[in-house]
C-alpha cells in the first residue's frame, strides 16, 4: 500500500466491525480477527495474507508484547500455586468470618482493589480470584463481581503514582518533552487531580454496591439469574475461570500463610525490581515453591503440575491478547487513530480542548483496545495544541489519562476487560456489557468536568 494512501471515515469500518459481531455473537477472538482481515483487505486487496501474516510476526517478535504474554501465563501460574495450595481458601475463610451480607462481600472486593495498585493484570487476577469464595457464598453474579474488581483495576493505578501506568504515561511525558528528563512522574502527578474519570470510576462502586446507584441493563439481568437460580456465571462461562480448574487445598488456619506470603512476596519483588511485574512474578514463583517445599503443601511433581496447568488455563487469555495486538497493528496500518486526531482537531478551542481531548481519545481506545499505544501518537498532536491554545497541561494529561482508563474498563476486547472476565469466571463480552452503563456514567460526567474546568484552570 502506498504511504499517502488515507482511508478517511473507512478506517473506521474494521472496528465496527468488530464491534457489531462481538455483540451479535458474544465471540471475542473471532470478531478481532474478522475486524483484522478487513482491516488488511482494505490495505492490501486479496493479497492480505502476506500483511496479515506480517502483522501477527511483528506483534510476536515486538519486546513489550512478549512481555505482556509472559507476565499474563506466569501469574496464571501463580494463582494457580495459591488456589491449590489452599491459600485463597484460607484468605476467603478469613473474610467470611467479617462478612454478613453479599453487599459486605463486595465491598471487601471493592477495599481489596483499593490497596492492589501496581499493576491492572495484579489488580485484575488477584483480586478476583480472592474474592471468589467470599461473593459465592452470597449469590453474587460474576459480572457484578468483575465489574467491582475492574473499576479499581486500571482507575487505581492511574491515580497512585506507583504503578507500571504511571511509569510509562511519565515516560512519554518526557519524550513528548512537556517534562524534563527525570521529572515526568512529577508532571504525572500533577496531573492527577485532573483525572477525573478514574476517581469517578472508583467511588461508583460502593454507591453500585449500596443500592445508591440502581442495577442497570444486563446487570440487573445477571444479578436477578444469581439470585433467583443460584447460576453465578453466564451460560458458556463454565470453564473460564481459574479457581474452577482446580481442586483447592485445605483452607485450614494455618494455611492463611499460603496466601499473605506469596502475594506479599510478589509485591515486594515488584516494587524492589523498580515495578517489574515479571521479575516481581518470577521471583514469587521461586519463593513459592521453596515456602510450599518446605511446609511440605505439595510434592514437587504436584506443583510442577499445577505450575502447567495454571498456564494451559490463561491460553484462550493469551490469544485473545494476541488477537488484540495485532487488530492494533491492523488500525495503525489505515490510519485510524490519525484520522480520528484529525477530525477533531479544527474545532479545538481553549474551552473545548480537554472535553475534546477526553472524549476523542475514549472513543478511539474504547473501539481500538489500546489503552497505551493510541496515546503515544496522540501525545505529539494534543500538547503542542495545549501549548498554542495556552491550556494547562496538567489538565490536558490528565484528560487523555482518564480517557486510557475509560477505555481499558470499557472496551470488550481490552487486555485489562479480558483478565478481569478470566479471574472473576465470566466472559469478556458477559462482563463488558454489564459495566458498560456504569462506565459511560463516569464518562458523561467526566466529560461535562472537563468542560467546566477549562473555564477556571
Amino acid at each position: 500500500m502506498p504511504l499517502d494512501v488515507e482511508f478517511g471515515a473507512l478506517s473506521l469500518l474494521p472496528t465496527a466491525v468488530v464491534l457489531a459481531l462481538a455483540i451479535r455473537s458474544h465471540r471475542t477472538v473471532e470478531s478481532l480477527i474478522a475486524g483484522t482481515i478487513v482491516a488488511f483487505i482494505m490495505t492490501a486487496g486479496w493479497g492480505f495474507l502476506g500483511e496479515l501474516s506480517e502483522a501477527v510476526l511483528t506483534v510476536m517478535q515486538d519486546r513489550d508484547v512478549a512481555w505482556v504474554v509472559l507476565v499474563c501465563a506466569l501469574y496464571g501460574s501463580f494463582i494457580a500455586l495459591i488456589v491449590k495450595g489452599g491459600g485463597a481458601n484460607a484468605f476467603g475463610r478469613i473474610v467470611t468470618r467479617r462478612v454478613s451480607s453479599k453487599r459486605g462481600g463486595l465491598l471487601w472486593t471493592w477495599a481489596l482493589g483499593l490497596v492492589i495498585f501496581l499493576d491492572d493484570y495484579l489488580n485484575s487476577l488477584t483480586v478476583s480470584s480472592s474474592m471468589k469464595a467470599v461473593t459465592d457464598r452470597y449469590r453474587t453474579s460474576r459480572e457484578m463481581l468483575a465489574y467491582v474488581v475492574d473499576s479499581t483495576a486500571a482507575p487505581i493505578c492511574l491515580i497512585i503514582p506507583i504503578s507500571t501506568w504511571a511509569v510509562y504515561f511519565a515516560g512519554l511525558l518526557e519524550k513528548n518533552g512537556v517534562a524534563g528528563e527525570g521529572s515526568g512522574i512529577e508532571v504525572f502527578i500533577q496531573s492527577i487531580p485532573y483525572m477525573v474519570y478514574p476517581f469517578l470510576a472508583v467511588l461508583l462502586v460502593p454507591l453500585v454496591i449500596l443500592g445508591v446507584v440502581p442495577l442497570l441493563g444486563a446487570m440487573k439481568q445477571a444479578e436477578h439469574r444469581a439470585e433467583t437460580t443460584g447460576q453465578l456465571a453466564p451460560t458458556g462461562s463454565e470453564n473460564l475461570e481459574i479457581r474452577d480448574t482446580y481442586e483447592a487445598g485445605d483452607a485450614s488456619e494455618s494455611s492463611a500463610s499460603l496466601f499473605f506470603v506469596p502475594l506479599g512476596t510478589l509485591i515486594f519483588f515488584t516494587i524492589w525490581f523498580d515495578i517489574d511485574l515479571l521479575m516481581g512474578v518470577m521471583a514469587a514463583i521461586m519463593l513459592t515453591l521453596v515456602q510450599y517445599t518446605v511446609q511440605r503443601v505439595m510434592s514437587l511433581t504436584e506443583m510442577l503440575d499445577t505450575l502447567i496447568e495454571g498456564l494451559r488455563v490463561m491460553v484462550p487469555v493469551l490469544c485473545i491478547l494476541i488477537a488484540v495486538f495485532t487488530f492494533i497493528e491492523a488500525n495503525t496500518a489505515i490510519g485510524m487513530t490519525d484520522y480520528v486526531i484529525k477530525t477533531v482537531a479544527p474545532y479545538m478551542t481553549p474551552q473545548l480542548l480537554p472535553v475534546l481531548t477526553f472524549i476523542t481519545m475514549a472513543f478511539v481506545s474504547f473501539t481500538t483496545g489500546s489503552n497505551w499505544g493510541v496515546f503515544a501518537i496522540a501525545m505529539p498532536v494534543v500538547f503542542p495544541l495545549a501549548i498554542e491554545l495556552d491550556v494547562s497541561i496538567p489538565l490536558i494529561a490528565g484528560a487523555l489519562f482518564s480517557a486510557s482508563g475509560f477505555g481499558s474498563q470499557a472496551c470488550f476486547y481490552s487486555d485489562s476487560t479480558v483478565l478481569t472476565a478470566q479471574g472473576a469466571g465470566c466472559g469478556p463480552y458477559e462482563h463488558a456489557v454489564t459495566q458498560l452503563p456504569y462506565a459511560l456514567i463516569a464518562a458523561g460526567l467526566s466529560a461535562l468536568a472537563y468542560l467546566a474546568m477549562a473555564w477556571w484552570v
